[in-house]
């Protein structure tokens, strides 16, 4: 291998038939848009800089030939082989599929998310972060200096900035001490190499950056601006030197595992040190993405659209996952949240619970349901790979690839739940990305059982309401109430599940929504 060959860049289309995605000027609003958005022909086709990125990385720098992520083509069934006494499973994709160490990075840099790099030391965490910083632009030399490196001693001093010393002798108040701030901090790509060996009080600081965009130090404030985040850690658990505190790990938007190396490509290293040659020495100009390139591929992410079938199907799996009916008395509390924060064992809680198969119900496999940032995570990454795969919108497809990667640290399983009992799933106690898969794939099969594409009545009760309530009658009123008092009298004999219990509260929801209106009526019709 060759510097020459580092800096080839496929020329053929990375991926037949994407329909890529428009360019578009667009705020935060659409990041749950799901209408089409008009294009810009002229607009150069950033998904497909981004995938030759992929390619280059996959091919050229990073030896990771580990084909994780998986997609199969509509109508084409993939192929299975059945390996050794454990019966193994090797599937042959029929539609181009991607490994996930490199992947999941390079969405990180599209939608300028938060990576955790995760897995033993020497497994290419570090040099794949230094890679995403030279594809944005910077000199090698720059991201190596820029990178922080976790440590015992690291003070926030020394990872944030220094107040100047003559200014710490003659100012006579906080906002007179300008502060020297490290220059990484102004960088599109930032990279905290074994952020598990920080301190807690850093940690703490790096949370502000990290969450808010913002450091303070001696009174003064300094604006980072958005970026891309990649962190790594060789423990899994989020162990180290210092415990990571809870609010740093749940702003990380996902974890991506180095998989262990492949021993059939031990030629490759080889070639690789005879040569003397360092891919993140020799990335080739064309997949350099500069400022506004950057700025105009996150904007692009954001404008894919996100189909009304495909959120339901989310909607579905989250409110499996937070339904506890004896955390609480009143219906809102009926929570896992709730037993939480009361210091109660969800495990044990769920264990009372009697009305649900417990084998079937996905909710009893976890201590925890999601965040509102968990989902926002899960809808922006879902989106980055439908960008990336050229779709012009999300796929259920798209969404069940990113889950695993994005809940990976927010849905704590309970181990001890009966459906880690079967032996035939005895690897998912420790292998979190295939649990995650199966659950969400479990919930779909349910969604579909259920025929609540063709039928939902609380979905059609919602869309009612949603569109507004000027110039609607008492009449109309009266008679949506009494459809919402309908159908809750209708699940007087059923089980609660999850998906009931949300559909429940939106029902209360609309029924007091519609009730005030209905005063609002008769009060100025008296």
């Amino acid at each position: 291998m060759s510097e020459h060959d580092l800096q080839q860049v496929s020329q053929a289309p990375t991926r037949a038939g994407a329909a890529g995605t428009p360019h578009v000027e667009l705020d935060a609003a659409h990041l749950f848009a799901d209408e089409q958005l008009p294009a810009d022909a002229t607009a150069p086709r950033l998904d497909e800089k981004l995938r030759q990125a992929y390619f280059w990385m996959v091919n050229h720098a990073v030896i990771s030939p580990h084909y994780d992520v998986e997609f199969s083509a509509p109508g084409q069934a993939r192929t299975t082989y059945r390996l050794g006494d454990s019966r193994a499973a090797v599937h042959l994709p029929t539609d181009q599929s991607y490994s996930s160490f490199v992947l999941l990075p390079l969405l990180t840099f599209a939608v300028r998310g938060r990576c955790l790099l995760v897995g033993g030391p020497g497994r290419g965490k570090t040099a794949s972060a230094i890679l995403m910083g030279v594809i944005a632009g910077y000199p090698v030399r720059d991201v190596r200096r820029a990178m922080q490196h976790g440590h015992p001693q690291l003070t926030v001093q020394d990872m944030f900035g220094t107040p100047l010393p003559r200014d710490l002798v003659n100012a006579e108040r906080l906002a007179d001490v300008d502060v020297a701030w490290r220059s990484w901090l102004g960088m599109r790509v930032k990279i905290v190499d074994e952020y598990n060996r920080i301190p807690t009080r850093t940690q703490s600081a790096l949370l502000t950056v990290l969450a808010d965009g913002y450091v303070e130090v001696f009174d003064q404030v300094y604006e980072t601006g958005a970026s891309a985040w990649y962190l790594t850690a060789n423990d899994d658990a989020g162990g180290g030197t210092f415990q990571v505190v809870d609010a740093l790990r749940d702003r990380i938007d996902v974890v991506v595992k180095a998989l262990a190396f492949n021993s059939r490509f031990l030629g490759d290293l080889v070639t690789r040190a005879e040569r003397g040659v360092r891919p993140e020495e020799n990335v080739p100009p064309g997949i350099v993405f500069d400022a506004d390139e950057h700025d105009r591929l996150h904007r692009e992410v954001l404008a894919v659209p996100l189909p009304r079938p495909v959120r339901r199907r989310l909607e579905f799996f989250a409110a499996q996952l937070e339904l506890l009916e004896r955390a609480g008395s009143q219906l809102e509390y009926r929570t896992k949240d709730t037993a939480r924060l009361a210091g109660a064992d969800p495990h044990t809680l769920l264990a009372s619970d009697d009305g649900r198969d417990r084998r079937d119900d996905i909710g009893a496999q976890t201590l925890n349901g999601l965040s509102v940032r968990a989902l926002q995570s899960l809808v922006l990454y879902a989106k980055a790979m439908a960008y990336f795969r050229g779709d012009a919108q999300v796929e259920l497809d798209d969404l069940r690839a990113v889950l695993p990667f994005v809940l990976h640290d927010k849905l704590q399983p309970d181990l001890d739940a009966p459906a880690f009992d079967d032996p035939e799933r005895e690897a998912l106690r420790t292998d979190r990305v295939s649990w995650l898969r199966e659950i969400f794939d479990t919930a779909c099969l349910q969604y579909d059982a259920a025929g609540l594409d063709g039928d939902d009545p609380v979905g059609d009760v919602l869309a009612e309401l949603a569109a507004g309530l000027d110039g609607i009658e008492e009449k109309v009123v009266l008679a949506r109430l009494a459809t919402i008092e309908r159908i809750l009298s209708g699940w007087q004999r059923t089980k609660l599940h999850g998906d009931m219990y949300d559909d429940a509260l939106a029902l209360k929801y609309a029924h007091q929504r519609y009730s005030s209106y209905l005063r609002w009526l008769r009060w100025q019709s008296s």
